[in-house]
Parts: structure tokens; sequence; C-alpha cells
């Protein structure tokens, strides 16, 4: 019998004022991703895809380590919009061949007034068949606490974001500006949209 446990996440930032717009920031795949998950936990793969090698986890007596293979691109509008493409659960042959994750999300920075708001959202979703020993747990005891692991892994992913987005973005600008790369960011930034 397979299980579905489902998260989601939203998101509303006032972004501070740079002199590159953030969009330009947003479209920098590789550094978007070092502010949504620890760089050390991410693994560059090719044309804005990304391995995360996420840290264990435990559901009920069931030990987990999730490696998710994500998608990032820019869309209309400049909307930045991330996929999980492929998933993998180490250490554990039972689970992984019954396991399936998806993960969605978008970012997209709007001007509110003066100010530059970014606007995001993220779902999680993750169906399991349960091994035979966890099968007579109560359904409702199994969806909370799964539906509530998934919660709290978009909510540590959206504090990372709170908290390092801003000050990478700080630094990103400070490094274009101080070498003049501003018109190369924005015609390499068009090629990748």
């Amino acid at each position: 019998m397979m299980t579905r446990f489902f998260a989601s996440q939203s998101v509303s930032l006032v972004v501070p004022e740079q002199p590159i717009p953030i969009k330009y920031y947003l479209r920098q795949p590789q550094r978007l991703v070092r502010a949504l998950i620890e760089p050390k936990q991410v693994e560059p793969l090719h044309n804005g895809q990304f391995r995360l090698n996420l840290r264990p986890l435990s559901f009920m007596m069931i030990q987990i380590q999730p490696i998710v293979d994500l998608q990032i691109w820019a869309g209309a509008e400049d909307t930045i919009w991330l996929e999980s493409i492929r998933c993998e659960i180490r250490g554990n042959d039972y689970i992984n061949q019954r396991f399936d994750l998806n993960l969605t999300g978008q970012l997209m920075p709007q001007s509110i007034g003066a100010n530059t708001q970014l606007q995001g959202s993220a779902n999680l979703e993750v169906s399991i068949q349960l091994p035979p020993a966890l099968r007579l747990t109560p359904k409702s005891l199994l969806e909370k606490t799964g539906n509530s692991l998934l919660h709290s892994v978009l909510l540590t992913i959206k504090q990372r974001l709170m908290r390092q987005l801003f000050s990478d973005y700080r630094e990103w600008v400070a490094t274009q500006t101080n070498n003049g790369d501003f018109a190369t960011i924005t015609q390499s930034s068009a090629l990748w949209s």
C-alpha cells in the first residue's frame, strides 16, 4: 500500500536595494542553490542541474538519506523554477525501490511601489510503500508524522533562504560592480532564459 505525504511552504521577502537588480542574481543557478542548501551538500551536474545530498532523516523506525537531483531554470517574467528530476534513497534498498519524491518551487521578483519583493512557494510530495512492520500503524498517525517531517524539511530550507539569500546577493553585487562585470551578466542572463 502506497502512502503519500505532502507539505507546502511560501515566502515573501522585501529585497534590499542594490545597484544590480536581483533578477540577474537569481539567474545564477549555482548561487541560488547555495542560498537554499549548504554548499557542502550540493554537487553541480550540468545545465542548471544539481545533486543535493540531504542529511539523514528518521521516520518512525526508518532511517533514510535522500539524494535529490534538481533542475533550476528561468521562465517568463523573471520567475525562477525548480523541480526534482530524480531521487535516490541511500542506505535502504527496500525504501529506495518503493519511494518517489516530487519537489517543485518558484521564486519571482515583483515590483511593489519603489520596492522589489520576492514571492515564492515550494511543494514537496513523497509517495512510499512502507515496510510490513509499519503497516499496522494507524494511517492518521503515519500521515501526521510524514507531513510534519516534510514540513520541517521545507521550513529549514525557507529559513536558510531568508538568512542566506540577501547576504549572498550583496556579496555577488559587490563582486560584479568591483569587477565591472554587469554588462557581461545581463548578456549571459539573457542567453540563460
